[in-house]
């Protein structure tokens, strides 16, 4: 049989790692009370320091904030394709008027 695979959004992720930090449960507790695996409170805690220390992370950000970075930042790269397009088109408009 195969075990389909769980998957959280991140504003729970992010309440799971309050509950440890800010609350001061144990990870053992924290995962046998919901049952999630340990590995991954303690993966989504790194995902959250790495966040507060102002690196990306890896993974889906927890923070909001995190969350409207990676988008802005996705943004950005299509603004710049789209420029680099243009630039290219422009450059052949004008060797075909030439």
């Amino acid at each position: 049989m195969t075990r389909q695979r769980r998957s959280f959004d991140p504003s729970f992720k992010l309440e799971v790692v309050k509950m440890v930090k800010e609350q001061g449960l144990s990870v053992q507790h924290v995962s046998e009370s919901m049952s999630i695996g340990q590995t991954a409170i303690r993966r989504w805690m790194g995902q959250f320091d790495a966040e507060q220390s102002g690196q990306p992370g890896i993974g889906k950000p927890l923070t909001p904030e995190q969350q409207r970075i990676r988008q802005l930042e996705q943004e950005n790269r299509q603004l710049r394709g789209d420029v680099d397009i243009l630039k290219k088109a422009s450059a052949f408009f004008a060797r075909e008027l030439k």
